[in-house]
């Protein structure tokens, strides 16, 4: 199963690991943390050009999507089946 995270990035299911609103970064030192130690690994990903509204964590890598959260949380709960 499959989650669409906004422009052409598309996730197996089974890799997701959370997902909140981008918000998150700048409310909690316990996320920015994490967020500037992945981006210093090069683990992240913006998706598309558009404002995030979204952090995704991953097995693998953060990504900033231009979609909602709840919009992602969503899809998560009906993942694509390809």
């Amino acid at each position: 199963m499959f989650i669409h995270l906004g422009g052409e990035k598309i996730i197996r299911a089974s890799e997701l690991i959370a997902i909140f609103d981008v918000s998150i970064e700048a409310s909690s030192k316990i996320s920015k943390g994490f967020v500037a130690q992945a981006s210093k690994d090069k683990r992240t990903e913006a998706i598309g050009e558009e404002e995030p509204k979204s952090l995704v964590v991953t097995v693998d890598k953060v990504y900033y999507s231009p979609i909602s959260s709840t919009t992602l949380k969503k899809r998560a709960q009906q993942p694509l089946a390809l």
